[in-house]
């Protein structure tokens, strides 16, 4: 795949295709992850297409963002 996705260039909003790629697993787990509760999805547009916060996912690879000033706790806020 030429487009690979790093963790320097995420964008803000990811599809489950770029988080499974991130996270090395299966689309399915991160759909089933999103259900448990343990990786929570934002729902867009009429279809309900996933999309997942870039701080939610760095959290769960235990990253916190330096560089973010409103975030301070370490943890997402949703």
């Amino acid at each position: 795949m030429a487009d690979k996705i790093s963790l320097e260039n995420l964008p803000d909003l990811l599809t489950v295709k770029e988080v499974a790629q991130v996270l090395r697993v299966s689309p399915l787990t991160i759909k089933r992850w999103g259900k448990r509760g343990k990786l929570p999805a934002i729902r867009i547009n009429s279809r309900g297409d996933r999309r997942y916060k870039k701080e939610a996912v760095l959290w769960l690879l235990g990253i916190s963002q330096k560089s973010s000033a409103d975030s301070g706790s370490g943890s997402p806020s949703y």
